[in-house]
């Protein structure tokens, strides 16, 4: 509640300078507890989404064959089998460079769940062969 003050002239020029809000207090509230509500509702929609992805792979095994080959074990999981799942298979080099890289790709007429033996060529010799990341086409 404003205090009041005894000269109205001085009460005049601070209504002037402080004048009341534009929108009541209890809208502004509203309008952010709405906004928070709906950010926090988009971030666990967006979580849960995320938490089960279609395609998910996993390296199991692999070993270095010679300068020119490594060989992996690949397990590949689709919650959806009518999906095609691409992984990317990397070999890397000492010093970290891509040294082979390989697109294994399972059609949908795989199970849910397929192994995959494979040997990825390599231009140099790899010492480490690891999954680059799995996707749905």
């Amino acid at each position: 509640m404003p205090q009041q003050h005894p000269d109205p002239a001085v009460a005049e020029r601070l209504a002037r300078r402080y004048p009341e809000p534009r929108t009541p207090r209890t809208a502004a509230i509203m309008a952010i507890l709405l906004l928070a509500v709906i950010g926090v509702g988009w971030v666990v929609w967006v979580g849960v989404d995320h938490a089960t992805p279609q395609v998910s792979g996993r390296l199991d095994t692999y070993e270095i064959v010679d300068d020119t080959k490594a060989h992996f074990r690949l397990r590949v999981e689709r919650t959806d089998v009518t999906a095609t799942a691409n992984c990317r298979v990397i070999a890397q080099s000492e010093n970290f460079e891509r040294v082979g890289e390989l697109m294994v790709v399972v059609g949908p007429d795989q199970p849910e769940l397929v192994v995959v033996d494979e040997t990825i060529k390599t231009f140099r010799r790899a010492v480490s062969v690891s999954l680059d990341g799995c996707f749905a086409t």
